[in-house]
């Protein structure tokens, strides 16, 4: 949202503590695997070494951002490792981590491809550490690979027991000049750097906070349980990024969503694909692609996605009244209509995909930075499309939930953050909780 655009001066945040806790690891050697499928309902039993009958899901996942220019992340890294802390939201019995170059460029380096000399994946522990061995990932049966820019590299499956709600520790040591880092800003989830190769370490010694982003990495996927019909893609700006909620506490809304998703027998893995200050229609450096832009990425793609809950449309009408920036320039002044067409293109998408999709109404911001009158006309305009359009496969109404009673063009004081936009951990529990679960898992099976 407006004061997102100054991601690239991130604040450094102090370790919290996290529970360590032991995870039941068989790490096998692999030859050359291929992919396993990306679209809903395919199962992979019959892969080579691989037994059951379950699918690859998303059990976490972050969109990929640019490096801004001038900054540390656009410096890139060299003959350093980064453990990136993640959170899942199912459990499985067999592991695979999807790297990223998407948005390298490599220009003014000798070498166009981003190296990857070593990567590894552990159950967190406290900080950089991890609570039981790093398992080697191998590409292709290689312990290196290179990815040239705008591109992706999967890993080889392993088998590895992936808790649900659990953090884990992705590591990847980066031996030469990387150039510019695809990276997802704000996570508010601390990651660590360390000089040379430490991606077997467990212990954090080696390891320093670098900052809240994650470098490098888009997606672990897993082969998933039965109970699991598929991946929920939570596809929206900050406020499914969870901006502002407690750093460490995986407190964002998809996050929540996901341990209520746990307490039940037929569940579904869910992958957050919000990005600070992202819109509907407009692309800059502050905040990535449009949603339109990144959706078959983002969304389609997503190992068994089956389902999208859509949040988005706030910063197209609140940006329209800021002053243009060197990155966020331009700052088109967007109708309702036009978002709602963008909304119809999506939903187009989405369904030709064979993805449900659910339209999330637009949460009150009236005292933010970037609020106007003529903005809330247009939010109002959009949340009324959004319920009476019947254009979506079904809406969750999140400016109800955390609509002020007093004042519904204000969120409500006890899930405010203190910026008058985004929730706290209480309004993102909130929303998570206002979700009927019955549309989803209707709408997976």
């Amino acid at each position: 949202m407006h004061a997102l655009c100054i991601r690239i001066w991130r604040s450094r945040w102090t370790p919290v503590a996290g529970a360590a806790v032991l995870a039941s690891i068989v790490p096998i050697g692999l030859a050359s695997a291929a992919p396993g499928p990306r679209h809903p309902g395919h199962h992979i039993g019959d892969q080579p070494g691989f037994g059951g009958h379950g699918q690859w899901v998303s059990t976490w996942a972050a969109s990929p951002q640019t490096a801004i220019p001038g900054t540390t992340d656009a410096t890139g890294f060299n003959n350093q490792t980064i453990r990136n802390i993640v959170f899942s939201s199912v459990s499985g019995n067999v592991v695979r981590v999807r790297f990223t170059n998407t948005f390298g460029t490599q220009s003014n380096q000798p070498d166009p491809m981003l190296q990857i000399k070593a990567a590894s994946i552990a159950v967190a522990g406290t900080g950089a550490a991890t609570a039981g061995p790093n398992v080697p990932l191998t590409f292709g049966g290689n312990t290196s690979v290179e990815i040239p820019a705008g591109g992706e590299a999967l890993s080889d499956p392993v088998h590895f027991h992936v808790p649900a709600l659990t953090d884990l520790a992705v590591s990847v040591y980066l031996p030469a000049a990387t150039g510019p880092a695809t990276l997802h800003s704000l996570g508010r989830q601390d990651t660590y750097v360390a000089s040379g190769d430490h991606t077997a370490d467990s212990n954090a010694s080696a390891y320093s906070m670098l900052d809240q982003s994650w470098y490098f990495i888009d997606s672990v996927d897993v082969i998933s349980q039965p109970q699991v019909h598929g991946t929920l893609v939570a596809f929206g700006d900050s406020i499914t990024d969870g901006f502002n909620s407690t750093v460490n506490a995986n407190a964002r809304w998809p996050n929540d969503l996901a341990r209520r998703l746990d307490s039940r027998h037929d569940t579904l893995a869910v992958a957050d694909e919000g990005i600070s200050g992202d819109r509907v229609l407009t692309s800059d450096l502050c905040c990535g692609e449009n949603a339109l832009a990144r959706f078959d990425r983002d969304v389609v793609d997503r190992a068994g996605a089956r389902e999208v809950i859509l949040l988005m449309g706030i910063n197209d009408f609140g940006f329209s009244v800021t002053s243009p920036n060197a990155v966020t320039n331009p700052l088109p002044d967007v109708s309702a209509a036009q978002v709602e067409a963008g909304y119809g293109q999506i939903i187009a998408q989405a369904h030709a995909a064979g993805l449900k999709i659910f339209g999330a109404t637009l949460t009150p911001f009236k005292g933010a930075s970037y609020y106007s009158a003529a903005g809330e006309a247009k939010r109002e305009a959009v949340n009324q499309w959004i319920r009476t359009s019947g254009a979506f496969d079904g809406v969750i109404d999140f400016d109800a939930v955390v609509r002020d009673p007093s004042d519904p063009l204000m969120i409500n004081p006890a899930f405010d953050s203190g910026d008058d936009l985004h929730p706290n951990d209480a309004g993102y529990q909130a929303m998570a909780n206002a979700i009927p679960l019955r549309l989803l898992l209707n709408g997976a099976r």
